[in-house]
């Protein structure tokens, strides 16, 4: 396409997932994946785990949703999905909240976009939800939107979500040093990736593959 915009927020749906825009009410259930104890000890450890449900929805809020935006949209081009099963399969029921992910620091001068803020629930670790979600969202920034690099970076200590990136196709850059402050005063080095354009169908063609063999693989 000839012009680069920002991400529409309209729905982008796939075989097995789906994705809209995360509102408030869809704080409860991601509250619930934030839970899980397991989720911090691979690696993802930017803030705290929630001490109640309660604390879950305020973490939820705070870290997915921005001040005086009464959704997933926001500055620069910030767009927050909420990331749900499309039908009954051996995933879970349709309709079930498995995850999260977002677009942000769109630069439409410079045609790039940050991929990220992505959490799933352990239940789908290793599935099909991971390749489809990437799919439909990079599609979406290449194919829709006109940008020509797509950032996607972790935590240095997050050697699972490290692995993911790679899988996609995506060429490691380098390391940020100091990048960002945790929750607990520590700071994180960020592990940098990317996607360009050029490279793009290539990705597409290894994320559609891995759908069709039935398996993450």
């Amino acid at each position: 396409m000839s012009q680069t915009v920002l991400p529409t927020g309209e729905p982008l749906i796939g075989q097995f997932v789906r994705l809209d825009v995360l509102t408030v009410a869809d704080l409860a259930e991601l509250s619930s994946l934030l839970a899980d104890p397991e989720i911090y000890r691979s690696g993802y450890v930017m803030h705290r785990q929630p001490a109640s449900a309660e604390d879950g929805v305020a973490l939820a809020r705070e870290r997915f949703l921005r001040p005086g935006f009464p959704d997933g949209r926001g500055g620069g081009g910030r767009t927050t999905y909420a990331v749900r099963l499309v039908a009954d399969t051996e995933l879970g029921p349709a309709g079930t909240l498995v995850g999260t992910s977002a677009l942000a620091e769109a630069d439409l001068h410079d045609e790039r976009i940050h991929l990220g803020s992505t959490l799933y629930g352990r239940p789908w670790w290793g599935t099909r939800v991971n390749p489809e979600t990437k799919l439909l969202l990079l599609a979406h920034c290449f194919e829709e939107c006109g940008y020509g690099r797509v950032k996607i970076q972790t935590d240095a200590l997050n050697t699972r979500s490290q692995a993911a990136i790679a899988k996609l196709g995506a060429q490691r850059e380098g390391l940020i040093r100091r990048d960002m402050k945790r929750e607990d005063g520590t700071f994180r080095d960020s592990v940098v990736f990317s996607i360009l354009i050029e490279e793009w169908p290539a990705v597409r063609a290894g994320l559609q593959r891995r759908l069709e063999a039935n398996v993450d693989a």
